[in-house]
């Protein structure tokens, strides 16, 4: 059972990973250091003083980086690749008791996965904005991505099972309206 927790813990913040990379891994550092969360073996480095550091100040600059125009789009241009390996890293970092093997491809597919999801939904979204708004927008769509990766940092950490129904809810919702839109640009042409 705390095998299955751990990898909900990871999976949810994975997802949390593909609004914002590093919001996530600063919650973890937190959340190890003050023993609400267990790292697997190896990853004790995340709730290091050097670490916990590191990742305020990328969180900060990276809040702020997309607040400005042209520095969001560059953000969003690295932090697809970015995010899935910050998933995959965060989900092996919560898997214990687990073969290596088996440990690293639940975290590439589940963690990884689930951090491009999210990431790949945010560029649309981005997009959208950036298409209807000419960009006007992209602050509020920054700030309601940042409040997704606290809301589910937190949450993972808090209620993991149930950030696994929200996000499979979120994806379920998400690829629907996104298969209807394109169902109507079908019909349209």
């Amino acid at each position: 059972m705390e095998t299955m927790l751990s990898i909900c813990v990871g999976v949810g913040l994975s997802a949390a990973c593909g609004f914002r990379i590093f919001v996530p891994l600063l919650v973890m550092s937190i959340a190890s250091r003050s023993g609400h969360l267990t790292l697997a073996h190896g990853f004790d480095w995340i709730s290091t003083d050097p670490a916990l550091i590191a990742f305020s100040v990328a969180t900060v600059v990276e809040i702020l980086g997309y607040y400005i125009p042209w520095i969001d789009h560059v953000l969003d241009t690295v932090a697809s690749p970015a995010a899935v390996i910050a998933g995959t890293i965060v989900t092996a970092s919560m898997v214990s008791d687990m073969s290596p093997f088996l440990k690293w491809t639940l975290a590439v597919i589940a963690g990884g996965g689930a951090a491009g999801l999210v990431q790949g939904t945010t560029v649309l979204t981005r997009g959208a904005s950036l298409a209807s708004t000419a960009g006007l927008a992209n602050p509020v769509v920054a700030t309601l991505e940042l409040g997704g990766a606290v809301i589910t940092s937190v949450m993972a950490v808090l209620v993991p099972v149930l950030v696994l129904v929200l996000l499979v809810v979120f994806f379920v919702f998400f690829g629907r309206k996104l298969y209807r839109m394109r169902m109507r640009t079908q019909v349209a042409t």
